[in-house]
């Protein structure tokens, strides 16, 4: 990772329009998706055990950012993905895990070990024994990160409503691996 970003907690709630500039340019989104995502990212920060950290240059501007808090059952995400663990015998990864809402990095800064710093930090220390996250799923950088850090793929072909492509989802168990 470069000398010039530091990773530390972020208020993502006071910085939510940074970041989804972030996110906007790293996944591509529409204004119209940013203002969905808008609110959906406050109202996660809302849930108990939410966490978030972000990369940060020494002029405090933003280029990366993760989002996660312990998993349940009864959010969106799990309720679409449980079918497709539970046809594998494998949904009681939905239980005890920490999900990983969100990961984007600038593209700008992709490429120099931000996402996996962020990815790390948030995990450590974390009450639950392992990690679960969707991603799409393509053969990418983002995945092959996940695949360096232990996470392997739990369903394919995952359709989430108004996605225009399937996910992947992943786990993992914690503590992620770091290097230095």
């Amino acid at each position: 990772m470069t000398d010039d970003v530091v990773i530390g907690p972020v208020d993502l709630a006071a910085r939510v329009d940074e970041a989804l500039r972030v996110q906007a340019q790293a996944f591509g989104l529409s204004d119209d998706e940013v203002a969905v995502r808008r609110q959906i990212v406050l109202r996660h920060l809302t849930y108990t055990g939410a966490r978030s950290f972000a990369a940060t240059t020494p002029d405090d501007r933003l280029v990366g950012f993760v989002y996660g808090m312990p998993n349940s059952r009864g959010h969106w995400w799990s309720t679409v993905v449980e079918p497709y663990l539970r046809g594998q015998g494998i949904d009681d990864w939905l239980d005890d895990s920490f999900v990983i809402t969100e990961l984007h990095v600038h593209p700008g800064h992709q490429n120099r070990g931000i996402g996996r710093a962020l990815i790390t930090t948030i995990t450590e220390g974390v009450a639950e024994p392992r990690s679960i996250l969707s991603a799409i799923d393509v053969e990418s950088p983002a995945r092959g990160l996940y695949r360096s850090l232990g996470y392997v793929d739990l369903a394919r072909r995952v359709l989430f409503p108004s996605a225009p492509m399937p996910y992947a989802v992943m786990g993992a168990p914690l503590p992620l691996p770091r290097r230095s």
